[in-house]
């Protein structure tokens, strides 16, 4: 292919250089950028159809070399068909200069870097606005002195001057991209960055012989621009046979995203300074002074919406980083304090465990003696009843004890799959006896197809116990209610949901704490909870409390689905 492109330059250049000045030279120099600005136009939009990823980057290259194509067919249809000079000025120069803005906004896409969030970026709002700013300019030096009063002498020079200023700025813009990625897109960057160069001084070269009235079409000066327009279809096809599709990762703001925001003020600023210059410092005829406060106007509102909306966008962006931020502390908060949870029961486990095996030893002779004195027989009644309140008290104190233990439990205990619906249904069939008479309504559902959970059948057994008997003793305190429960799957966890219709909870970032308890003495240790709590994080689960805003307490249970178990369930 590259082949091809300097076999093709080298025939124009040599028709350059051999023919005679005439008509032949100038249909062969307006032809060949047209028929090679069509192709190139042509690979462009066939790439955007064939790429999906990068399709706005292709399209809007694609725009801005059929822009440029355009313009050249009026010069074929002028000096070629019609046979007629190319006249001065031409409507067409507005497309030329505007064909570089689409090839701009294209390299600002940045196709080389994977877009996380499609949505619109600020940084395309800044260069968006820039770039409405810069045809501000174009509309408010040039196109004046060329439509309004066809002063060709005045115009000609701003118009190459900022023509000149916008080719160099693309140029800098394919470089900056190219030096700034290690992917594929480093070698499109670079060829089209080549291309746009040869144009450019092209573009000037012709522009100097103009001026000087040396120029014709065909001649060498042509030469320059077959080249840029041979590269752009060069590239266009190029780009079919590399892996595009290998991106880098959005990198941190550099210093020219930082700069966008400082230029934008500049400009935006520009615009009250231009018009208070058309008002009281611009001498030249009247219409042209009220086009240029008129152009300045429309920019102004145009402009300004643009303000509007980046400030709209930035309004969101912030309030969505607030929400992020506030979600990250409660998470955080929630953190901490299942940390301090589990400090405190390892602590106070290692405590109770010793003063529990130490305190069994007494408390099975305090037991054992208070039975032989219950059963001897020549004790007086008051005698026996008094043995038999130690030998209540006795029992209690090992209740007690078993729950310490139970408690301090650090030993691993087996563990295998379980299925929770029968667990959860067996808790609640063990506790139909006790609510008998209560006016207390148990209702339960259980997840078809519920995935098992690898854990200690009669730990969690336990689990669901004590939280239903705090559920009934919280709706006996109000004359009854209703008890639901629900077992449902969320993201391969199994969720375990009680919910009651009593008093609530007085405390609920206190209900795990060990010894908290609101039951009277002698109904409650306090350490039901808290070995609960320890269950379910030895089970890798979460556990959560909270008071309904309707009245009553949620206890809110999930736990990891057997790895098996979620596979089979995904």
């Amino acid at each position: 292919m590259v082949y091809i492109l300097a076999a093709l330059m080298a025939v124009s250049a040599g028709a350059s250089l051999l023919m005679r000045p005439g008509f032949d030279r100038l249909a062969y120099g307006d032809l060949v950028p047209l028929l090679l600005g069509i192709a190139a136009s042509a690979a462009f939009f066939s790439n955007a159809i064939r790429d999906p990823k990068s399709r706005l980057f292709w399209l809007l290259f694609g725009i801005g070399v059929l822009m440029w194509t355009s313009n050249q067919f009026w010069w074929v249809y002028y000096e070629v068909f019609l046979r007629q000079e190319f006249p001065e000025p031409f409507f067409g120069d507005i497309i030329l200069f505007a064909h570089i803005v689409p090839c701009m906004a294209a390299v600002v896409m940045r196709p080389h870097v994977a877009r996380l969030d499609r949505r619109i970026s600020l940084d395309s709002i800044n260069f968006l606005t820039l770039l409405l700013w810069w045809l501000f300019l174009y509309a408010f030096i040039v196109f004046p002195d060329e439509y309004i009063i066809h002063n060709t002498a005045i115009y000609s020079t701003p118009y190459n001057l900022l023509y000149l200023v916008e080719d160099v700025v693309l140029i800098l813009t394919l470089g900056y991209a190219a030096a700034s990625t290690r992917t594929s897109w480093r070698v499109i960057y670079w060829n089209l960055f080549a291309a746009f160069s040869i144009y450019t001084v092209g573009s000037e070269s012709i522009n100097t012989a103009i001026t000087r009235g040396v120029y014709s079409s065909g001649s060498l000066y042509d030469l320059p621009l077959q080249i840029s327009a041979a590269w752009l279809l060069v590239t266009a096809l190029l780009a079919r046979r590399l892996p595009l599709d290998n991106l880098e990762m959005p990198s941190p703001p550099g210093r020219f995203a930082r700069l966008a925001p400082r230029v934008l003020m500049v400009a935006i600023l520009s615009l009250p300074l231009l018009g208070l210059w058309a008002i009281f410092f611009d001498h030249e005829p009247e219409r042209l002074r009220d086009f240029r406060i008129l152009v300045t106007l429309v920019a102004t509102l145009v402009l300004g919406l643009f303000v509007f909306l980046k400030q709209f966008l930035l309004d969101r962006k912030l309030i969505g980083l607030l929400d992020e931020s506030r979600r990250s502390y409660q998470n955080l908060r929630r953190l901490q304090s299942q940390l301090v949870q589990k400090e405190k029961l390892a602590s106070l486990g290692q405590l109770v465990a010793g003063a529990a095996h130490e305190i069994n030893n007494p408390l099975a002779a305090i037991l054992g003696y208070s039975e032989i004195l219950t059963a001897a027989s020549e004790l007086s009644p008051a005698q026996a009843s008094m043995a038999e309140k130690i030998g209540q008290q006795a029992r209690r104190t090992r209740d007690l004890v078993a729950d310490l233990l139970s408690f301090a439990q650090q030993s691993p205990s087996d563990k295998g799959p379980v299925d929770i619906g029968s667990l959860v249904n067996r808790a609640l069939q063990m506790q139909e006896v006790p609510i008998r008479g209560k006016n207390i309504r148990v209702e339960c559902t259980v997840q078809p197809a519920l995935p098992r959970v690898h854990g200690n059948a009669n730990q969690l057994l336990q689990t669901f116990l004590h939280i239903v008997e705090n559920a009934i003793d919280a709706l006996e305190e109000v004359g009854g209610g209703v008890l639901s429960v629900t077992a449902t799957v969320e993201d391969n966890s199994v969720i375990v949901q009680f919910s009651d219709t009593g008093p609530g909870i007085k405390e609920p970032q206190r209900v795990f704490d060990p010894f908290y308890t609101t039951k009277p003495v002698g109904k409650g240790t306090g350490l039901g909870l808290s070995a609960t709590y320890g269950v379910i994080q030895d089970h890798q689960g979460q556990i959560s409390c909270h008071n309904k805003p309707e009245g009553g307490a949620v206890f809110t249970l999930r736990l990891p689905a057997a790895p098996n178990a979620a596979a089979a369930q995904a």
